[in-house]
C-alpha cells in the first residue's frame, strides 16, 4: 500500500507509540467521554431473561467488527429498576472489561432500539465536541489501546478493568475533521475487508455442509450409488443398502464404566479429553492438557487408545473425538468400543453424521439440561455395513474429510491475514502513521508489514 505519511512528526513521549503527526494532541479516555460505566445482571440473573422486552448487551455479543445479536437477550427493566440506569445510546462505544473478550468493542448503530449493558460491557460515550464516535471506536479497536488492555489485564488486572482504568486509556487525538476523513476511510476499507472476510465465511459454511452430508451419506447409504435399498425399519433412517444390518446401540459398542481419581499416578499424568476440548461437529481436538494440568479432581473414565469419545451433554453440539492414545475423558463423556466385528472408526463416523445428531438432539429435549444417557444411547438403532465395508467407509471419510479440512484450513488462514491487516491499517491510520485524508485503499489484500 502506497499511503503518504504525514508532512511533520513530534515525539509523542511515550515510547511504544513513537512519533505522531506534529498538529495532533495526546489524551486519555476519560478527556473525551461524557460516561464511562458499565450495567448490571438483572435480579434473578439468567431465570429473569426474557423473549421480549429490552435487549440486554453482554460481552459475547460485542466484537470489534460490530454488535452479533443473533443470541441477544431480552430483560424487563420496568420491572428492575437496578437496569434502568444502564441504557445504552446510539453512538456509544461499548468495551468488554472482563473475561476472555476483554478489549472488544463495538459502535451501537443509529438508529438503535431500546437496549441495556450487564456488568462486563462499559459505556464510554464520547463527547461529540472532542471526539468523532466512529474515530474513537476506531482507537479502542487498534493496537494502541489493545496493548494497554493487554498489559493491564497481566498486572493488576486479572479480573477486569474498572472505570478509572479505561478513563485512563492513552489515545491520539486529531482535529475534529481530520477524525472524520480517518473514520470515512477506515469504513470503507474496513466495510471492504469485512464482505470478503464475509464471503470467505460464507465459503467455509458450505464446505461444512458439504462435509456433513458427505459423512452422513457414507453411513447410511455406504459407497455404492448403485446398491440396493431396503427399508431399515427404524422412520429416521429411511432406506440403508440391502447388505446391511440394523441393531440396537449396546449390541455394537460397549460403554465403558468405572472412573479413576485424576489426581493419582498414572492418571494425573495422562492427557484428559474434555467437551470444551472438542471442536463441535468435526471431531478435531483442540488441544491436549493432562489431568494435571486441567487440576481435575473429580472421578474420570480411562480410554484406550483408539476409542471413541463423545460428549454426552448437548448432543446437538455434536462433540465427538478418537483418543489418540490411552487417556482419561470428563464425566461429561463416554469412552466407547465397538464390539467384535464392528469399527472404532466407524463409529466414530456415526456419531458425526447429521442423522444420528438429529435423533440425539432430538432424545435429549426431553430433560431440562440436554444430555444423553446411557440407557437412550444403547437403544439407538445403528445402521451397520459388514466389516470390509466398515473400513472402506472409514477411509474414504479419512481421506474426503481430509481434503475439505486442508481447504477449509486454507480459508480461515486467509481471514486471520485479512483480519491481522484490518487491526493494522486501522492502527497506522489512528496512530498517524498514514496520512489518509482523501485516500482509498484499492487493495484489501496487501500485506500488513507495509503499513507500518
Amino acid at each position: 500500500m502506497n499511503l503518504p505519511r504525514y508532512p511533520k512528526y513530534k515525539p509523542s513521549g511515550v515510547d511504544w507509540l513513537g512519533e505522531v503527526p506534529e498538529h495532533w494532541e495526546l489524551s486519555r479516555v476519560g478527556y473525551v467521554a461524557n460516561k464511562v460505566g458499565s450495567g448490571k445482571t438483572p435480579r434473578g440473573g439468567a431465570d429473569n431473561y426474557r423473549d421480549e422486552g429490552v435487549m440486554l448487551i453482554r460481552s459475547q455479543n460485542v466484537y470489534d467488527d460490530g454488535l452479533r445479536l443473533d443470541d441477544v437477550v431480552f430483560v424487563d427493566d420496568e420491572v428492575d429498576e437496578d437496569m434502568a440506569g444502564t441504557r445504552v445510546a446510539a453512538g456509544d462505544v461499548l468495551l468488554n472489561i472482563t473475561g476472555a473478550s476483554i478489549g472488544r468493542c463495538a459502535l451501537v448503530p443509529s438508529p438503535f432500539v431500546p437496549a441495556n449493558v450487564n456488568q462486563h460491557v462499559c459505556i464510554v460515550r464520547p463527547q461529540r465536541t472532542k471526539i468523532r464516535q466512529a474515530f474513537l471506536q476506531n482507537l479502542l479497536v487498534s493496537t494502541l489501546v489493545k496493548s494497554q488492555v493487554l498489559a493491564l489485564e497481566n498486572g493488576s488486572s486479572r479480573e477486569g478493568l474498572n472505570f478509572q482504568q479505561v478513563r485512563a486509556l492513552s489515545i491520539t487525538l486529531p482535529p475534529l475533521p481530520e477524525q472524520r476523513a480517518i473514520a470515512d476511510f477506515l469504513d470503507r476499507e474496513t466495510g471492504r475487508i469485512d464482505a470478503l472476510v464475509g464471503k470467505k465465511r460464507e465459503l467455509i459454511a458450505r464446505l461444512k455442509e458439504k462435509r456433513a452430508a458427505l459423512i452422513t451419506r457414507a453411513v447410511t447409504r455406504g459407497l455404492d450409488p448403485a446398491a440396493k435399498l431396503k427399508d431399515s425399519g427404524v422412520t429416521w433412517l429411511g432406506m440403508v443398502p440391502e447388505g446391511w444390518v440394523v441393531r440396537r446401540f449396546s449390541h455394537v459398542a460397549r460403554i465403558e464404566e468405572g472412573q479413576v481419581d485424576p489426581e493419582v499416578e498414572p492418571y494425573a499424568d495422562m492427557y484428559l479429553i474434555a467437551p470444551n476440548h472438542v471442536e463441535s461437529g468435526t471431531g478435531v481436538l483442540l488441544c491436549k492438557e493432562t489431568a494435571a494440568e486441567q487440576a481435575a479432581e473429580s472421578g474420570k473414565y480411562r480410554c484406550r487408545a483408539g476409542d471413541v469419545v463423545y460428549s454426552k451433554i448437548r448432543p446437538a453440539l455434536a462433540k465427538v473425538a478418537m483418543a489418540e492414545e490411552d487417556c482419561l475423558c470428563s464425566a461429561d463423556m463416554y469412552p466407547i468400543r465397538g464390539v467384535l466385528g464392528v469399527e472404532n472408526k466407524y463409529l466414530y463416523w456415526s456419531l458425526l453424521s447429521r442423522w444420528f445428531v438429529e435423533w440425539s438432539t432430538l432424545e435429549s429435549a426431553r430433560v431440562a439440561m440436554p444430555k444423553i444417557n446411557r440407557e437412550t444411547l444403547s437403544g439407538c438403532k445403528l445402521p451397520l455395513p459388514p466389516l470390509a465395508e466398515q473400513r472402506a467407509i472409514a477411509d474414504h471419510l479419512d481421506r474426503e474429510t481430509g481434503k475439505l479440512d486442508r481447504l477449509t484450513a486454507s480459508i480461515e488462514a486467509a481471514i486471520e491475514r485479512l483480519q491481522e491487516y484490518r487491526a493494522a491499517l486501522i492502527t497506522a491510520a489512528v496512530t498517524g502513521k498514514i496520512d489518509v485524508r482523501g485516500k482509498s485503499v484499492q487493495e484489501p489484500s496487501v500485506s500488513p508489514v507495509s503499513i507500518m
